[in-house]
């Protein structure tokens, strides 16, 4: 009975709140008798203060950490682009806010998402939405990367178009390439007695499947799919060629323009962040208060200012939701400890993805 009343309690508190946001969704326009009904869709963010400094000007401290991903991860269903994005949104709408530092710790991931953020960053830069569209009053702002342990192929792609890149010293970086990946099975299938049957519409419709014999693959398939990942290997050093080319034009001698023989470090190399700064790959070897003091430089900031940090707000629905959420208890599995938690790679998808280290 206690636990149905606290229940109860709950409930109504959450129904109070969902009103009250309903109720400030209603917006009177000007002095008309005209209502408009203005619904926030995206995540809810709160902005928390990392570090006081009593000063009036900030600093957006906006994270990349783990696998970059479009899928969603949040109870609200949102995903880390979907995130990042409102971040800088937020950023670009606080005037106090002069720069963003992108704090990048990631070995990358999906090339489509990898990408949103990379034009996210690139509008936010010209003073736009991460959806490209022009703020009535919009500033100009500066991105200024911090890159951690690991800012790898995905995670140096959202690096390249920023204002100004600084690496560790042991920092793991470049890694520039595309790679697919996916298994054949058929060997275990024969052991198994299991012999697939395949119904297409055209002969390469079941291309990279799992359960053809290897002596079946062409080298009219693999001469295609080789053609469609040297096309985005080609995307991905034209954003690194514009981004880095952009960035040296505007801080001049303060950073490090790309070597001219860049493009014979873009092989899927990894280097160190002293190795990436003697080839233009990064702008300076520093720490995270290298990129505070740049991000005060560059975004004008005369004296101190406040790092602040956006993130997901979770309530009362969110408490709900979880309840309603399927739960994996019943779930039979096996998980073997190889000692570090794997990519889950999807058969099929284009990946910017680096070795994974540790030590």
């Amino acid at each position: 009975m206690v636990f149905a009343i606290i229940l109860l309690v709950l409930l109504a508190l959450s129904v109070l709140v969902n009103f009250s946001q309903l109720a400030g969704s209603f917006v009177r326009v000007g002095g008309s008798r005209s209502v408009a009904n203005t619904r926030y869709i995206g995540p809810r963010l709160d902005e928390n203060i990392l570090e006081d400094n009593s000063a009036s000007a900030k600093i957006a401290v906006i994270d990349v950490k783990g696998i970059i991903t479009d899928t969603p991860v949040s109870q609200q269903g949102y995903s880390m682009v979907d995130v990042i994005k409102a971040q800088l949104d937020r950023a670009q709408d606080d005037r106090r806010v002069k720069s963003v530092i992108l704090r990048v710790d990631s070995p990358g991931g999906e090339v489509l998402a990898s990408d949103e953020i990379s034009d996210a960053i690139k509008n936010f830069q010209e003073g736009k939405k991460s959806n490209g569209s022009d703020l009535d009053k919009g500033k100009a702002k500066p991105v200024i990367v911090s890159m951690g342990n690991l800012a790898a192929s995905g995670g140096y792609y959202i690096s390249a178009p920023c204002r100004y890149i600084v690496a560790n010293k042991m920092t793991i970086t470049g890694s520039i390439g595309v790679i697919m990946h996916g298994w054949n099975y058929r060997g275990l299938l024969d052991k198994v007695g299991i012999a697939p049957e395949v119904y297409k519409s055209g002969k390469f419709k079941d291309m990279m499947s799992g359960s053809r014999e290897p002596s079946e693959v062409t080298q009219e398939e693999r001469d295609m799919v080789q053609s469609l990942i040297k096309e985005v290997y080609g995307d991905f050093k034209d954003v690194v060629e514009k981004g880095r080319s952009a960035a040296h034009d505007k801080n001049k001698s303060e950073g490090h323009a790309l070597a001219e023989n860049w493009a014979d470090y873009a092989d899927g190399r990894v280097l160190s962040g002293t190795e990436a700064e003697k080839l233009g790959f990064v702008d300076e070897v520093g720490n995270f208060r290298t990129a505070v003091d740049r991000a005060k430089t560059l975004g004008g900031i005369i004296g101190d200012a406040n790092l602040v940090q956006y993130q997901e707000r979770y309530d009362l629905s969110d408490f709900f939701h979880m309840f309603g959420s399927e739960s994996k208890a019943d779930t039979k599995s096996i998980k073997v400890d190889l000692g570090f938690d794997a990519p889950k790679l999807q058969e099929g998808h284009l990946y910017f993805l680096a070795p994974m280290f540790s030590h």
